[in-house]
């Protein structure tokens, strides 16, 4: 009993910091290695990531003692595979426990390389990416490579196609190509939640650079993804590349100059694109909260437990996003909210006041039934929003219905000319011989 308290006690630290709604950011991550003299080699990505916050923890992937979970609760808000070559995970870590680790929310970070192992190309499967089938092959680009002293076989690819978005990739432009050796893959079709974020030029294409080719490449083109981004329907986050040596400080500290073009960068953009691609992933940026959902009718302030047909009504929500140290205002013009039953009655774009609160206002339809307010917002690069309330509506009562109906006034007249006519009628035909 005292040794089940001492462990509980223990837990307390890591869970009281893991991410919260009020501080979405992941603060203690785990990161799986092949070898630990990555932590050297790759020390200044993972240096920004310390910088900023986070609590790392190495481990070796084949390590017997690593485990996710403790007593039912995750031990990490997000987790890094630098272990391209690891076959099988140490501890009770598998290919389904990563899995469940990001369908609970948590975010995570794969680095292949040409000799990925099957277990880190199931992983990357499971999540809508596809490494090319041939274990040799890499990406080659006879135009679009890395200018360098030896020629070498043209697998340093310097790519300048990146996603064009300020939530993904920060507002600041990278001016300087990306260095990438490694392996390509291609987005499956039917996973519409994932992203190229550094794709590969047109004249790419993915085969053993060591041997000629005897048949067509599989990919080719554009349509190689380098670096992909995916963001699960739970808002987990998940970036996987093609290369561990992305993250290496050789790359990040080299000088680069792209074949046919004449400018030569001091310094690759591999630093400034995966420090503001890790800000997103660990939802430093775009990720969205909404907060005080009212509605009342016009006029008032209370919210009613019910609505007559035809009130008139007003709606409003308060929608933040985190800069990875507060919640500020979120200012856009395409939230909309649905006055639902079944399907939209009324659809209506927000307005804003540029502080975070969105509202309008709308005639509830001369429909009765259970309806529901809805705001279903969804934007690249930003955490999706599903608000949702139920709200009865029931038509007039009887003495609520208007006496006289302007509109049926020729009826009224209709039936008193009849009645006056018909006295008329009876007086001349009683009293007239």
């Amino acid at each position: 009993m005292a040794k089940l308290l001492f462990v509980l006690l223990a837990l307390i630290p890591l869970l009281c910091s893991s991410f919260s709604p009020d501080s979405p950011s992941d603060r203690r991550i785990l990161v799986l290695l092949d070898d630990f003299a990555l932590k050297s080699s790759h020390s200044i990505f993972l240096n920004s990531l310390q910088s900023r916050g986070f609590d790392l923890d190495f481990k070796l992937a084949d390590d017997p003692k690593i485990a996710l979970q403790r007593y039912g609760q995750y031990l990490y808000d997000g987790l890094i595979l630098f272990c391209p070559t690891i076959e099988r995970f140490g501890g009770s870590i598998d290919a389904a426990a990563v899995l469940d680790f990001v369908d609970s929310g948590h975010d995570l970070i794969v680095a292949a390389d040409s000799n990925a192992s099957d277990l880190i190309r199931e992983i990357a499967t499971e999540c809508g990416v596809d490494f090319d089938e041939d274990l040799s092959a890499m990406v080659v680009d006879h135009s679009g490579y890395a200018v360098s002293s030896t020629e070498g076989d043209h697998t340093l690819i310097a790519s300048d196609d990146l996603i064009k978005s300020d939530v993904i990739l920060g507002s600041k432009k990278i001016e300087a190509p990306v260095l990438f050796q490694g392996i390509g893959h291609s987005l499956n079709p039917s996973n519409s939640l994932v992203l190229k974020v550094l794709s590969a030029s047109p004249t790419a294409y993915s085969a053993n650079p060591k041997s000629k080719l005897t048949s067509p490449p599989s990919l080719t083109g554009s349509s190689i993804s380098l670096v992909s981004v995916v963001q699960a329907r739970n808002n987990a986050r998940v970036l996987i590349s093609g290369s561990l040596s992305l993250f290496s400080n050789r790359f990040f500290r080299s000088g680069v100059q792209k074949a046919g073009s004449p400018t030569k960068h001091d310094k690759s953009g591999n630093e400034q694109f995966l420090t503001e691609l890790s800000k997103w992933v660990f939802h430093e940026r775009g990720h969205l909260k909404a907060v005080n959902v009212q509605h009342h009718k016009a006029g008032e302030a209370d919210e009613p437990s019910i609505y007559r047909i035809n009130d008139d009504l007003e709606y409003s929500v308060e929608i933040y996003e985190w800069s990875g140290t507060t919640w500020e205002p979120y200012v856009a013009n395409d939230v909309q909210v649905q006055f639902y039953m079944m399907s939209p009655y009324v659809l209506k774009t927000l307005s804003t006041d540029g502080k975070g609160r969105y509202f309008t206002s709308f005639k509830v339809p001369d429909v009765y039934g259970v309806f529901q307010f809805k705001v279903e917002y969804e934007r690249l690069g930003y955490t999706s929003l599903s608000l949702s309330k139920q709200i009865p509506v029931r038509p007039f009562r009887h003495n609520e219905y208007e006496r006289f109906i302007p509109t049926a006034y020729p009826y009224y007249g209709a039936s008193f000319s009849m009645m006056a006519g018909f006295l008329i009628f009876s007086a001349v035909h009683l009293y007239n011989k």
